[in-house]
């Protein structure tokens, strides 16, 4: 499975020590440079399950750049060149390019309830309040209530 991460969600993870879920669902995670980059500001070193690359069609990513930031954009366009089973995004506004792109998409609540569905973690309401807490996450009381819904909780 090929699976690509913007940055949000890794930093969130990265700030309640749970960055190893990707790794334990996933294997490994490839990321843009530009996430590379913006990681390493805060974050170094960085884990070796996070694969940098380097993408290959920059004017699609400068055309995406119009609505994202660099990093949304970069991903999506990873995501597309290495036709990834799943791009890692929260933002809506990626989330909509990326579903207008053809990219298939989850969030950091999605991959919380993959994690509880895989009996990688105990309780996904219990993470989503230490990311609220901590990492400053935020998601709005109804995709919560799906997720816990979704999660059995």
């Amino acid at each position: 499975m090929i699976v690509v991460s913007d940055t949000s969600a890794l930093t969130s993870l990265i700030h309640v020590g749970q960055l190893g879920l990707l790794r334990e669902l996933y294997g490994s995670v490839l990321i843009p440079t530009a996430v590379h980059r913006e990681l390493l500001r805060s974050h170094s070193p960085l884990p070796s399950f996070l694969e940098a690359r380097e993408i290959s069609d920059h004017k699609m990513a400068l055309r995406l750049e119009a609505e994202l930031d660099l990093g949304e954009a970069e991903a999506i366009v990873l995501a597309k060149e290495t036709r990834a089973n799943l791009l890692l995004i929260d933002e809506k506004l990626g989330r909509q390019v990326a579903e207008l792109e053809g990219v298939p998409i989850t969030g950091l609540m999605g991959v919380l309830v993959e994690a509880k569905r895989q009996s990688k973690l105990n309780s996904v309401r219990e993470l989503v309040e230490l990311l609220e807490d901590r990492a400053g996450f935020r998601v709005s009381q109804a995709v919560k209530e799906e997720a816990f819904l979704a999660a059995g909780e």
